[in-house]
């Protein structure tokens, strides 16, 4: 039986209504507190779930419309299903899943702001485009082997804080005597950060030179 997000959520609902009976049990909370609704939170997490969740069912995600940050890492989702209905989604995290292809990402380009999908097996950005609002983008360890998928991000000019370490493009780049850092910074100038290091003044002073000598 495959165990979906709705599961999931019905799990985390009850758990959620626990803690509220204890606290109200030990005079922590009113005896009035209402229990915690999925379809009413602004933050879910359910990271490292037990069992872990296999499928992104579309209802379940169409009724989350009031949650702003939405954890799924450390799961076994394949395929990231529809996203339509979190119309407030802020931050939305796949770490550690089974991930292979970037896809539904129109159902959020409107509010995301935080992609975390790092450890999957995604080789393409494919798609990463529509994500206008994006700031902070963390997609290492996958099988982004190309510059080509690097370039996509160019369109993403709100894009400050890039995690890219542990992709083949990396480990290849190094390799072939380039300097990775720098190699990202001139197709990418308006990034703060790679890899959870700030670009200092001296290394934008070098892609800029770099960037004029390929010009």
């Amino acid at each position: 039986m495959v165990f979906q997000l709705k599961d999931a959520l019905k799990a985390w609902e009850e758990k959620k209504d626990e803690k509220r009976k204890q606290k109200i049990e030990k005079g922590l909370l009113p005896a009035s507190t209402e229990r915690i609704r999925a379809a009413e939170a602004e933050k879910i997490m359910l990271n490292g779930w037990y069992p872990a969740i296999e499928k992104m069912d579309s209802a379940a995600v169409a009724n989350l419309k009031n949650c702003k940050r939405l954890a799924l890492s450390t799961n076994s989702i394949d395929r990231i299903g529809s996203l339509q209905g979190l119309s407030s989604i802020e931050i939305l995290s796949f770490s550690r899943n089974l991930i292979k292809k970037l896809e539904n990402l129109d159902g959020v380009a409107a509010t995301l702001t935080q992609l975390w999908i790092s450890y999957n097996y995604i080789a393409s950005l494919a798609g990463i485009e529509k994500l206008k609002k994006l700031k902070v983008l963390y997609v290492g360890n996958n099988k982004i082997a190309s510059w080509t998928e690097i370039d996509r991000l160019k369109e993403l000019v709100e894009l400050e804080d890039l995690l890219l370490i542990g992709n083949p493009l990396e480990k290849n780049s190094k390799d072939s005597g380039e300097n990775y850092r720098l190699q990202v910074l001139i197709r990418l100038p308006h990034l703060k950060k790679l890899d959870g290091r700030p670009f200092d003044i001296n290394e934008r002073e070098q892609a800029e030179t770099l960037k004029k000598d390929m010009d």
